[in-house]
């Protein structure tokens, strides 16, 4: 694959290195931040076979708001309504692929919670995050994406977050969400149901942001073969 990267940070550099020794070749970045690759202004200009977005809000939704051809792997979070709004209407073009968080385990995880719910109904459920302390958003995507399949199911349920200055004991409609930033935590997170006397966890450890990386190529490789549409892990793999 002819690859095009949106951004140059952590992410996509070892997007790079892993796309790299897998033979496939990265011909541009849409970066204002290196000279490793020839930079680009806008999707098509580099005419890839497939850009992989590690970005931020600020610098891909112009590039979403105009029109493309260019199959885009979007892993990008924050602003996560307006991105999947625009990469929807994008998908009448294009191939596009979007996943708050680019482990297949995570997207495992998610399927596992849905299970659990539907089981346990009458567990009080609490979400939990942690991240390295370079993060910026909070609570991460993937939490929101997992409280987002928790309240598809408990629809009586609300969230309570951080639970800062507690003043009454815990409602049963209420799932927790909590976010932990610190050191250099890849990334963990946590699905709690605590019910009379047990508790039963569900949880995804990162242990390297290879993962990442290794699931975005993956998904662009699988993208490329897919015709003009909106795709995530549901519908892709």
């Amino acid at each position: 694959m002819r690859i095009l990267l949106i951004g140059y940070g952590t992410m996509n550099q070892i997007v790079a290195r892993l796309a790299e020794d897998a033979g496939h070749e990265v011909i541009g970045v849409i970066s204002s931040s290196t000279d490793a690759y020839p930079v680009y202004q806008h999707i098509d200009d580099a005419k890839a076979d497939v850009a992989i977005d590690f970005s931020n809000p600020e610098r891909l939704i112009p590039l979403i708001s105009e029109d493309f051809k260019t199959p885009i792997v979007v892993a990008t979070t924050g602003k996560k309504e307006e991105i999947v709004e625009l990469l929807k209407a994008r998908s009448q073009t294009a191939p596009v692929f979007f996943s708050s968080n680019m482990s297949y385990g995570v997207h495992v995880l998610n399927k596992l919670l849905k299970n659990a719910l539907e089981q346990l109904q009458d567990y009080d459920l609490e979400l939990i995050e942690r991240h390295h302390n370079k993060k910026v958003d909070a609570p991460s995507g993937t939490l929101v994406k997992l409280l987002d399949t928790a309240l598809e199911e408990r629809t009586d349920s609300y969230p309570v977050y951080d639970r800062s200055k507690l003043s009454h004991a815990r409602k049963p409609e209420e799932i927790g969400v909590s976010a932990i930033r610190g050191g250099t935590i890849v990334g963990e997170h946590d699905a709690i149901f605590a019910g009379h006397d047990e508790v039963i966890e569900l949880k995804h450890i990162a242990q390297s942001k290879d993962i990442f990386a290794n699931g975005a190529i993956k998904a662009a490789e699988a993208l490329i073969k897919k015709e003009n549409g909106y795709y995530d892990y549901n519908n892709l793999l």
